[in-house]
C-alpha cells in the first residue's frame, strides 16, 4: 500500500485539487491520503474532512515546518512506501506502481521520485533528477529543468538527490534513515536527507513513467523575504550537517562572505530591502542555531 503524505499550510483549494486529481487517477495500488495541517490560520483539517471524508487528516497545533509535518504524517502512515507530495501538486495520470516497482528491481533504492513537470505549462520539465552538488559554492541543478518533455528525459536513472515536491520512500529505508531533519523548516531538508540515504547505502533513482505536475511556490511565493531567509539559513546548516574539514569552512565562508553580500545587494538594487534584510538575518540565526547547538 501507498501512503501519500501532504502538508497543508493555508491552501486548502490547492490540497483539495491535489486530493481531487488522486482520487481521479490513481487506481494502479491501494492507496490512502494523509494531509497534515500546519496550524493554517483556520482549522483547514477539518474543512479537508469534511469536502473528503475518506482522507486522514492531522492538525498541529503549530507550523512544523517542511519537515516537521511531514514527520507528523509519517506516524499515520500505514503504508508499505511512503508517497511525500506537495500540496500544490496534481497528478493527470496514474504510475505511481512503476515507482513501487523500482524498489522490487533495486533492493537498494531507498528512495525514488518522479518525472516533476511545470502545472502551468505541462509540457515543460522541472525534475528529472539532481546533478551533484559543488561543494564550496553549493551548486547543483535540475536535469532537464525548463527544457520540453520530448521523450530525452525518459530514461530512468540513479540521481543525486530527490525533488521534495514528489518522493517516494520505502518503510524499510525510512526505518534505517530515521525521519526528516526538522532543523531548517524550509528548504534543504530533503536534499539532507536524501544524503543520508546515501550515506546509509541506499540509492535515489529517477523513474520517469511517472509524472506530477507541479504549481511552485504557491506558500512561500518566488522572490520572498520568507524564502530567501530560509535558502540562505538552509545552504549553511546543510554544509555544517553534510561536509568535513575545509569543504565544510569554505563552504560555509562563500555562503556568508559571497552570496549573502550578494543578495543584500541584488535585493537593494531591486527596491526590495526586505529580501536584503531577510539575507541578513540569515547569517545572523545560523550562527544562533551553532551556538544553541540546534544542529
Amino acid at each position: 500500500m501507498v501512503s501519500f503524505i501532504t502538508v497543508n499550510y493555508n491552501g486548502f483549494e490547492a490540497t483539495c485539487a491535489l486530493l481531487r486529481s488522486l482520487k481521479e487517477n490513481i487506481t494502479s495500488c491501494q492507496w490512502e491520503v494523509i494531509v497534515v495541517d500546519n496550524a493554517s490560520k483556520t482549522d483547514e483539517a477539518a474543512a479537508i474532512k469534511e469536502r473528503f471524508p475518506w482522507a486522514k487528516t492531522v492538525r498541529s497545533t503549530g507550523n512544523l515546518g517542511f519537515a516537521g509535518g511531514n514527520n507528523l504524517g509519517i506516524k499515520e502512515a500505514k503504508g508499505d512506501f511512503l508517497f511525500f507530495v506537495n500540496n500544490d501538486t496534481e497528478f493527470f495520470s496514474d504510475g505511481v506502481d512503476n515507482l513501487c516497482n523500482v524498489f522490487g528491481r533495486y533492493p537498494d533504492c531507498g528512495m525514488v521520485c518522479p518525472k516533476v513537470k511545470f502545472f502551468n505549462d505541462r509540457n515543460l520539465i522541472q525534475y528529472a533528477g539532481y546533478t551533484p552538488m559543488k561543494q564550496v559554492r553549493m551548486k547543483n541543478g535540475m536535469v532537464g529543468y525548463g527544457m520540453k518533455d520530448d521523450g530525452s528525459y525518459d530514461v530512468p536513472s540513479v540521481t543525486s538527490f530527490p525533488h521534495g515536491a514528489a518522493m517516494m520512500v520505502s518503510r524499510k529505508a525510512l526505518e534505517d534513515v530515521g525521519l526528516m531533519p526538522e532543523c531548517y523548516f524550509l528548504y534543504y531538508e530533503e536534499l539532507d536527507w536524501g544524503s543520508h540515504f546515501i550515506e546509509k547505502g541506499w540509492t535515489i533513482r529517477y523513474e520517469p513513467s511517472c509524472t506530477i505536475h507541479h504549481k511552485d511556490s504557491l506558500t512561500t511565493g518566488t522572490d520572498s523575504p520568507l524564502k530567501t531567509f530560509y535558502m540562505y539559513r538552509g545552504r549553511q546548516i546543510f554544509a555544517y550537517r553534510n561536509f568535513k574539514g575545509l569543504n565544510r569552512i569554505g563552504s560555509i565562508a562563500f555562503t556568508r562572505l559571497f552570496a549573502v553580500p550578494k543578495r543584500v545587494v541584488t535585493g537593494l538594487l531591486k527596491g526590495k530591502p526586505g529580501i536584503a534584510k531577510a539575507a541578513v538575518r540569515a547569517n545572523i540565526d545560523f550562527i544562533r542555531m551553532c551556538l544553541s547547538k540546534e544542529l
